[in-house]
């Protein structure tokens, strides 16, 4: 599973092969916690994070969105910036 982007402690990232695993989604780990959130509207899929963690990553996903959906269609990976 790459890893698309660190920032704030919180690392992202999106599975091979995962299309037929939709709504295209993203994971992200924070120490501990483990979420799988949807690319469209950041809508947490599976696990949890910390509520400002969440935030981020929900800013993220909105700022990277139509990277990330090309990403999730071509299977073509690469790293995006984080926020700053």
């Amino acid at each position: 599973m790459p890893v698309l982007s660190r920032f704030y402690g919180i690392i992202i990232r999106m599975y091979f092969l995962q299309k037929e695993h939709n709504p295209p989604h993203i994971h992200a780990i924070y120490g501990e916690d483990v979420a799988a959130i949807t690319i469209g509207d950041g809508t947490v899929l599976e696990g949890a994070l910390p509520k400002k963690a969440l935030e981020l990553v929900r800013e993220w996903i909105t700022v990277n969105r139509s990277e990330l959906l090309k990403m999730w269609e071509s299977q073509e990976f690469k790293q995006l910036p984080p926020l700053e």
